[in-house]
């Protein structure tokens, strides 16, 4: 039977919004709104992004802690927001670990270091990579790695699904991309303010005890996942055993966060039963 909190994004003020849950087991317990239609992104292309990544160091085309970006950093600190790197702008505003500066511009440095080991454009190597083995095949990853991608509600929940229950990477890679890196650091969480700790793991953004946050107030401590500013979002509840992702064409501001959590914590109680 399909989730009926789901409906709760017919009061969104957005003009479409669609959205899907997906357990642990690969079941979808229902979706609303159009599926398969295709949304920019944003920076939910982040994650997709990152698994890439990290496919990419398990076939040993690269090492975590291997250098890339500026000086001093590391594909491992590109990925987890710790490279020192100004948010849209190619340049090192602090030392790489010292503090969680959220950035584009080192997810693109993250595609270029992947593009020249694996000796070909970023976007396609994320195509042969994740996205045409999970059959995400409205999914593109053209342009920024950090903002560009494109995708559907449907296609999202393949890939939440593979996160969950891991087929292309080692479960245990998938654990330490969901374990907080650099632990201890602070910075600013975007559209929420400052947090400290603003804990990260590898390419997705870790809950723990932020407040203000984007998901519900019932989201365990170790939900992770990511947000837009196209008002997009894909977060996974290991503790719920449950991912949610919800595409909009409205871009993010006061409404998403009056909004998100409310539908979260229904969701996460219906699901709950």
């Amino acid at each position: 039977m399909s989730l009926k909190s789901l409906a709760l994004i017919e009061n969104w003020p957005v003009p479409t919004a669609a959205a899907g849950v997906v357990r642990a087991d690969g079941t979808v317990p229902g979706t609303h709104g159009p599926s398969a239609r295709r949304f920019p992104l944003a920076s939910v292309t982040k994650p997709l992004a990152a698994y890439a990544a990290l496919v990419a160091y398990e076939e040993g085309a690269v090492e975590l802690d291997e250098p890339a970006g500026p000086p001093g950093s590391t594909v491992r600190h590109l990925l987890a927001h710790t490279s020192g790197l100004a948010f849209d702008e190619h340049r090192a505003t602090f030392a790489p670990g010292e503090r969680r500066l959220y950035s584009n511009a080192g997810f693109e440095q993250l595609g270029e270091h992947i593009a020249r080991a694996a000796e070909m454009p970023f976007a396609e190597y994320a195509r042969q990579a994740v996205l045409e083995p999970l059959g995400m095949t409205s999914t593109t990853l053209d342009g920024s790695p950090a903002k560009d991608g494109v995708s559907t509600v449907e296609d999202l929940l393949r890939f939440a699904a593979e996160v969950q229950a891991p087929r292309l990477l080692d479960p245990r890679t998938v654990a330490e991309a969901m374990t907080v890196q650099y632990p201890g650091t602070k910075g600013v969480l975007p559209g929420y303010g400052h947090q400290n700790p603003n804990d990260w793991g590898l390419g997705f953004e870790i809950r723990d005890g932020k407040s203000p946050h984007w998901t519900g107030t019932s989201s365990s401590p170790r939900a992770f996942g990511h947000f837009g500013q196209s008002g997009t979002f894909l977060w996974i509840d290991p503790d719920a055993g449950l991912a949610c992702a919800a595409l909009t064409d409205r871009p993010f501001g006061p409404w998403a966060v009056e909004a998100w959590p409310p539908f979260t914590d229904a969701v996460l109680a219906e699901a709950r039963g």
